[in-house]
């Protein structure tokens, strides 16, 4: 299903974007020229009323966002896991004494090792999504990877440095 965002100048306040939901529903962001940004609701039966308005700062509208994107992310790999049989998606902490703490990616050689891929990094409330063999590890990342269990596996003990490789 196709979704549709409609942009509104608002002449003197800003832009505002609005999403209609496959249920009808109208939500919308106004962002204001000086930066504030609005989550608002509108009322069904009148698309021009406001039902609610909900101020964010920079950091709860980021947080939302990521929210978001990382509830659709694993939703779409779940999808994906039911999609190809023997296909699954994992979260692997990284733990603090992993020898790959503060080293990139491409060091693990994991989907080489494995045929598991690391598709996502998730970091305090980030979602950092198909990182490249240049992203570095940070302490308590969770990763998210696809693969066969036996992949999986292998990933989890690459990253916990259990392996001679």
């Amino acid at each position: 299903m196709r979704v549709r965002v409609e942009q509104t100048p608002l002449p003197g306040i800003g832009v505002r974007h609005d999403l209609v939901t496959s249920s009808g529903r109208t939500v919308g962001v106004v962002s204001h020229r000086n930066g504030r940004r609005d989550l608002v609701l509108y009322d069904v039966d009148d698309p021009d009323s406001c039902l609610a308005s909900i101020p964010l700062t920079d950091g709860e509208a980021e947080a939302l966002a990521n929210v978001l994107g990382a509830s659709l992310m694993l939703g779409q790999l779940a999808g994906l896991r039911q999609q190809a049989a023997g296909l699954l998606t994992e979260q692997i902490a990284l733990p603090a004494g992993s020898p790959f703490v503060g080293r990139r990616l491409g060091d693990t050689r994991a989907r080489t090792r494995t045929s598991a891929s690391i598709v996502a990094v998730l970091r305090d409330r980030e979602v950092i999504a198909s990182p490249g063999p240049s992203f570095v590890f940070e302490a308590n990342d969770v990763v998210v990877t696809v693969g066969t269990r036996e992949g999986l596996d292998g990933v989890t003990a690459i990253l916990a440095g259990d392996t001679d490789d």
